[in-house]
């Protein structure tokens, strides 16, 4: 269920909508030099930009499952938007674009958005901060108006040769209006934090621009202005072939989407205390960016900076959204001409102020020392970012994720074994701390008990095979107590079953003590069952059915409690 839906039913009443009605326009107020700076660095116009944020924006507020979720174009999409379109064309990205919702949409629908949560943090940190080296990167063209003489390429590796060459032909007035424009945000955040600053620098650079004629690159002479209202929706342009090529980068755009919308609403979640729904999230995500498509818009995302933005402003719920939208229509309606206005060197320069604010500085540096596996997942995927792909970035990040979270967790499993045998039993003042299991195990030297603790899973299970694999012979009776283990998976019960049948064919006996029902029933599944194992609720239960010669006893059902 939409959250909109969940705030309406609580009762919405002129309170709260002027609570939403401030906090729309001060999001607006930040979308709007955002929308456009983003969709020039990816290789779109700003009216897209504005688009996205329109048609996207309002979707996700109207149908998602954040209350104070933002939605539009987003920095992290500069990299794969920009290739995209250099690849396959305008008509290309938005077909990916439509192509990508359907997937999301398709992710929500079957409840799969839980799972995003299991990116690792080091990933979502280093491929964050590539994103930022690589946004920056694109901008210096721009910041320093230069003349390259040609096409800039996308990868950096032949990015920045290119740019180093046309150093030479830097212009003065761009510098001087990019470093203005950077400095003046940076000037309001410190000394007037809940004002605008981005919005301030922009609009002051293009009264500078627009008073004094100044022979810059604006939003004008580049673009042609922006329209002054929206386009009429039409379908991409559609062919198999079409689908196909772009059918990478769609995949893409899922996988990042996912990411970003969710770790939106996340920190969002964690300004407010509230919960968000992540499949309905992801729902509204794939609607918005099917529609965004349909409008000629980029992909769309949940948005941190603007997400956080609105929770700061005092958002009640899901209408501030909605009305951030209805601002920027309105932008369009009324004031498009005076865009023409904007020096591109301006949208530069927030743009930078992006990228250095989407690097989680203090966050990447403990990374690099915590441990080493969390450095490697970290230097990886922001090494793969920069030089090779994002996606690569990620799978490759997440399966070295995966291998260090599975070496930790074979690291807590351990097998002990209790009660050491002796030839006599000691008096209790010098038996020191004596087992659970001393005194009876001790009287018979044909008994063994092993205690396994931790998940018993593949990680594991190799080390915990290798040590059952070496009991001697000798021992009749193995018991193995699983009191300590939270679940087992197939590869565990595999080397159950290996142990049970090696022991039965030199006439021992194996004793399970302390199983749960979910363990007995995996167990179960992989026939480890009367009579190949015998099972007990303890193993003081099972030592004195041992002591005693009484292997043959009613087995507990799959559906009983042995406690343990």
């Amino acid at each position: 269920m939409p959250k909109l839906v969940t705030v309406l039913r609580e009762g919405y009443g002129v309170s709260q909508f002027r609570s939403d009605f401030v906090a729309g326009l001060t999001v607006a107020i930040v979308a709007l030099p955002l929308s456009m700076a983003i969709a020039i660095a990816s290789g779109a116009s700003p009216a897209q930009g504005l688009y996205t944020a329109i048609i996207g924006g309002f979707l996700v507020s109207a149908l998602g499952g954040s209350r104070f979720q933002i939605g539009g174009p987003a920095g992290a999409f500069i990299v794969l938007v920009a290739a995209t379109v250099q690849l396959h064309g305008m008509d290309g990205l938005i077909l990916a674009t439509v192509l990508s919702g359907v997937m999301l949409l398709a992710i929500g629908l079957l409840r799969l958005g839980t799972y995003i949560k299991f990116i690792p943090y080091p990933v979502t940190v280093g491929f964050t901060a590539g994103i930022a080296v690589i946004i920056f990167a694109s901008q210096i063209k721009e910041l320093l108006g230069l003349s390259l003489g040609g096409g800039e390429p996308g990868p950096l590796l032949e990015k920045l040769p290119v740019i180093w060459a046309g150093l030479p032909t830097f212009d003065a007035v761009t510098v001087g209006l990019s470093l203005a424009t950077i400095s003046a945000i940076v000037g309001v955040k410190r000394l007037r934090p809940h004002w605008p600053g981005m919005l301030i620098a922009v609009a002051g650079a293009a009264v500078v621009t627009a008073v004094f004629d100044l022979p810059v690159a604006t939003i004008g002479t580049r673009f042609g202005g922006i329209p002054g209202s929206l386009p009429m929706p039409a379908f991409p342009a559609f062919s198999l072939a079409k689908v196909q090529a772009v059918f990478p980068s769609a995949v893409a755009f899922t996988l990042l989407g996912s990411i970003e919308s969710l770790l939106s609403a996340v920190v969002a979640d964690g300004m407010t205390g509230r919960r968000h729904r992540s499949n309905c999230e992801l729902v509204a995500q794939g609607i918005a960016n099917v529609a965004s498509g349909f409008f000629g818009g980029i992909c769309v995302t949940g948005t941190i900076a603007r997400t956080a933005t609105n929770v700061r402003a005092g958002a009640h719920g899901p209408v501030a959204g909605i009305l951030h939208s209805a601002f920027l229509l309105l932008f369009i309606l009324v004031a498009a001409p005076l865009a023409s206005y904007i020096p591109l060197a301006s949208l530069a320069g927030v743009l930078a102020v992006v990228a250095w604010n989407m690097v989680e500085k203090q966050a990447f540096l403990t990374l690099l020392r915590a441990s080493r596996g969390d450095a490697a997942v970290l230097s990886a995927t922001f090494l793969l970012t920069i030089f090779r792909d994002l996606t690569e970035a990620i799978v490759v990040g997440f399966a070295l994720g995966s291998v260090l979270f599975i070496h930790r967790m074979s690291r807590t499993t351990a097998i002990a074994q209790h009660a050491p045998l002796v030839s006599e039993d000691r008096a209790d003042d010098q038996n020191g701390d004596r087992a659970p299991y001393d005194e009876a195990s001790s009287t018979d030297p044909d008994v063994v008990v092993y205690r396994i603790s931790g998940a018993f899973f593949f990680g594991a299970a190799a080390s915990i095979s290798s040590v059952l694999d070496r009991i001697d012979d000798m021992y009749r009776t193995l018991i193995i107590d699983f009191s300590a283990v939270p679940f087992l998976d197939s590869t565990a019960a595999n080397t159950i079953e290996s142990l049970a049948r090696k022991a039965a064919r030199r006439g021992a006996k194996v004793t399970l003590t302390g199983t749960s029902h979910g363990l007995r029933r995996e167990l179960f599944v992989h026939g480890i069952k009367p009579p190949l194992v015998h099972y007990e609720p303890s193993v003081e239960k099972a030592l004195k059915r041992a002591r005693n010669g009484r292997a043959g006893f009613v087995e507990p059902a799959l559906g009983q409690s042995q406690g343990g």
